[in-house]
């Protein structure tokens, strides 16, 4: 039986029964904590208003890295915690992740001394979990693994190692291994209310079940506010005098073909004009660029970028790579909001405020985590539960994350082919399309999408809509957004009759997404 279902997990709800803890928020820090508490045997409730990594958990730059700009600000503290977070997320999901060599090309011999050394001191930090050794290297290398590098006044490079991954296909194995030890995740719920007792004291939360509009009230030990830039909403159903504490940075992300790069190696910029750092990343078979660092006054589950931005990053690329992009040659762009610690000087930049997390426990009771990112997720979720025991909230019990496998855990196999992302559940793909040969058919010519994938989707990702599909259970959105909207209409046809709905909720489906899927790429035409 697939336990990974949500009218099962629906079925968990009992309006009697006292959970020990419930997260609000399905992204990189609820699920991670989620996954921590119900591996510790804690009774574990996660609910998420739209789907697992709806927001930032899906839109991040694909990076499993330690922070080579943290070490330059000096915070090695936090530079040496997420060197081992990359390192464990490594060992424990290889079928995710990737180790990445990055080369940053110089264009002065100082520069490539200053680099190799500031990276000698990072590998330093990595200590038994490093995934790679540093080096200079030269003028005709750099060329080799980067062909589509500027070469005029090229001088030297520097490679070093960090890790990529797929950020959605994290967050969803993450709500499969809570499950997989009696917790129970539910995408589309919303909390409403938090729940008080008498004496004020934070006891449980109301949601809503945004596919059938039935309102449940829910009763737990332990109430955490793992919901990023939407923070302050749930701290305002706790304390709604209370000022915000979460201000957000966005950060775009443009996607071209692999012709821009020419590389299975990434580049990194550390030094562009305004002081950011830009990447190209090679990711499945195009290359992502970004990333922008913009301070926002609101807070959106679709963030848009601007425009700016856009020009910020196609410019910048341009002084690097041979072959200028433009705004005609980007695939798809997303935005992301990071979920920065408000901070009293307004004249402090978004790239200079700490990206270390914190645990605040308010006097009601509501724990909130704030800050943080994607590679250390399992280091913020084993620091919320300590502050919880420490608080005497919940018993005494280890944590047992660090050797943690995560759902389809498999060891990257020397042949990658599209279905690898799955590992362990590539046999059940398989075996889907051994039932039926028209299932494994390309839903779209020139990218290797199949029918099988969209009702794996359904039976066992808890994929609800078109969106949940295209964009985070496979990544065609992310990927392409042209080709997105061209599948859309076979995607909904499919699950209309895996999901036993009628035409109209087909018809709306692809109404929606496509709608939707136009904020992804740019109007040229």
């Amino acid at each position: 039986m697939n336990l990974f279902d949500r009218g099962l997990q629906l079925e968990s709800i009992n309006e009697n029964y006292e959970w020990d803890i419930l997260v609000i928020g399905g992204g990189a820090t609820g699920l991670g904590i989620a996954v921590d508490a119900a591996t510790r045997g804690f009774k574990t409730l996660l609910l998420e208003q739209a789907d697992f990594a709806k927001g930032t958990s899906s839109r991040s730059t694909k990076l499993v890295h330690g922070g080579v700009r943290y070490l330059a600000q000096g915070n090695i503290a936090l530079v040496k915690e997420a060197l081992k977070e990359r390192g464990l997320l490594l060992q424990n999901a290889p079928h995710l992740t990737k180790n990445e060599s990055i080369i940053i090309p110089c264009y002065s011999w100082f520069r490539g001394m200053f680099y190799t050394i500031g990276l000698k001191f990072y590998d330093w930090l990595s200590g038994k979990l490093s995934i790679g050794k540093s080096r200079l290297i030269g003028k005709k290398e750099i060329i080799e693994r980067l062909p589509a590098i500027k070469k005029a006044s090229l001088k030297c490079g520097v490679l070093f190692h960090d890790g990529t991954f797929d950020d959605a296909r994290l967050a969803l194995n993450l709500a499969q291994t809570c499950v997989e030890n009696d917790g129970v995740v539910i995408n589309y719920c919303k909390v409403l209310s938090l729940v008080k007792s008498r004496d004020s004291q934070i006891v449980g939360a109301t949601f809503i079940d945004k596919e059938t509009q039935v309102i449940y009230e829910v009763k737990a030990k332990a109430v955490i506010n793992a919901t990023g830039v939407f923070a302050d909403d749930i701290l305002k159903m706790d304390a709604p005098e209370d000022q915000p504490i979460i201000r957000p940075s966005q950060g775009i992300h443009l996607v071209l073909d692999n012709s821009f790069l020419q590389s299975k190696d990434a580049m990194m910029i550390p030094h562009t004009d305004d002081g950011r750092v830009l990447f190209a990343i090679p990711w499945y078979q195009n290359v992502i660029v970004g990333t922008t660092d913009t301070p926002l006054q609101i807070h959106s589950l679709e963030p848009r970028a601007l425009d700016n931005e856009i020009d910020f990053v196609l410019n910048t690329a341009g002084k690097y790579l041979s072959k200028t992009p433009s705004r005609k040659d980007v695939l798809s762009v997303f935005a992301g909001l990071r979920p920065l610690a408000a901070t009293t000087d307004s004249s402090e930049k978004t790239k200079e405020i700490s990206r270390s997390h914190k645990v605040i426990i308010s006097k009601s009771g509501l724990v909130s985590i704030i800050g943080g990112k994607w590679t250390t997720y399992r280091k913020m979720a084993e620091d919320t539960l300590s502050k919880i025991i420490r608080y005497k909230m919940l018993p005494f019990k280890k944590c047992v994350t660090e050797d943690l496998k995560i759902h389809g855990y498999e060891i990257a196999q020397s042949e990658i082919d599209s279905l690898s992302i799955y590992g362990s559940d590539t046999i059940g793909i398989k075996k889907l399309m051994a039932e039926n040969a028209s299932w494994k058919a390309p839903l779209v010519e020139g990218m290797e999408f199949t029918e099988a994938q969209v009702i794996w989707a359904v039976r066992n990702e808890m994929a609800r809509t078109v969106e949940d599909v295209v964009a985070r259970r496979t990544r065609i959105l992310f990927i392409d957004a042209r080709v997105a909207c061209k599948v859309a209409s076979k995607v909904a046809e499919i699950m209309m009759k895996e999901l036993e709905k009628d035409v109209a909720w087909k018809n709306n489906q692809i109404l929606t997404f496509q709608q939707l899927a136009k904020g992804y790429w740019l109007d040229n035409d």
